[in-house]
């Protein structure tokens, strides 16, 4: 039964000190919002290392070596080598031929998997996981252009898979975004809707149109079967970088303050009390073996998981290039 609570999720813009949000907040999300996220300023990670590999020129710096702008190292001269690289001053002082070495300029082909459907409905502090999901997705599609690197990926809604192939472009970034704000504002309370099929079939596209080498951010709450996540995840990491973006809500961890409660699916309704210690263990501790399995699941060199919830202050910080 989806948790979606008869009291109106909070939307103030303000977090819990009294400042202003420096995220979105809200039940939905605008297509100018989303635009307007190309201008936010970003701090990026102290030290942070990333593989670049790709299949087409770029901007950034490869761990391959070969011939590029950026010299590596200077080696002993190997048949096939460039005879232009040689490095004659190092040839004369140690008697044998020395080339350099440059590393190539490679771009990292960015594809983002944004789950907008009916599970995603839902939140309790400052805005909906599905607002939360799609602002993320414009941080990172807005980064990665300005890196210099393609961005395309597919948008889930309850009824539709809407794929995008990757181009180098404002344009193509902005007819994603607005796919993207379109599913969310089309979300609403509606009864009986099952969307794990959407999902994972959803998965299955994004996988055919993977080359090698891309990085593949899936932004979801991750509801539905751990084992078709498992196992579509493992498909995209064979030949791909995979982040997967947990986006959680305080009341995925943990049930509210003690009290009498109703929640509804749109079909049925249900009353509880969520004083009840049993429960209340129990609730988080389902929680917590969820988000263990994903966990495990990405503790390979080719995959990474993060999670970040609807009551983040500020995410200007986080850098995804």
């Amino acid at each position: 039964m989806s948790k979606h609570a008869q009291n109106q999720p909070a939307n103030a813009p303000s977090t819990a000190s009294g400042k202003a949000a420096d995220v979105i907040p809200g039940a939905y999300i605008s297509l100018p919002q989303l635009l307007a996220l190309r201008h936010k300023s970003v701090r990026a990670y102290q030290g942070q290392s990333a593989k670049v590999m790709g299949s087409q020129s770029g901007i950034k710096l490869s761990k391959i070596k070969g011939r590029g702008i950026d010299f590596a190292e200077v080696r002993a001269y190997q048949p096939g080598d460039d005879v232009r690289a040689i490095d004659w001053r190092v040839t004369a002082r140690k008697n044998k031929p020395h080339t350099k070495l440059f590393r190539e300029e490679r771009e990292r082909p960015a594809l983002l998997f944004v789950d907008q459907s009916q599970h995603m409905f839902f939140g309790s502090k400052q805005r909906l996981k599905s607002v939360a999901a799609a602002e993320l997705a414009g941080r990172i599609a807005w980064q990665t252009l300005a890196a210099g690197d393609r961005v395309g990926g597919i948008v889930i809604s309850n009824d539709e898979q809407t794929l995008y192939r990757p181009f180098r472009t404002s344009r193509a970034i902005g007819r994603l975004l607005n796919q993207v704000a379109v599913a969310n504002q089309a979300l609403k309370r509606s009864p009986g809707l099952d969307t794990q099929t959407s999902k994972f079939t959803g998965l299955e596209q994004l996988r055919r149109l993977t080359q090698s080498n891309y990085k593949i951010f899936i932004i979801s709450d991750f509801s539905g079967d751990l084992t078709s996540w498992s196992e579509q995840i493992k498909k995209l990491a064979r030949n791909n970088q995979v982040v997967a973006l947990h986006i959680q809500d305080p009341l995925d961890k943990e049930l509210p303050p003690a009290d009498h409660y109703v929640i509804t699916d749109g079909n049925q309704r249900l009353q509880f009390y969520s004083g009840k210690e049993n429960l209340r263990a129990k609730y988080s501790a389902d929680f917590a073996e969820r988000s263990q399995v994903l966990k495990d699941l990405c503790r390979h060199e080719s995959m990474t998981y993060l999670t970040l919830s609807t009551e983040d202050p500020n995410w200007d910080h986080l850098s995804w290039v």
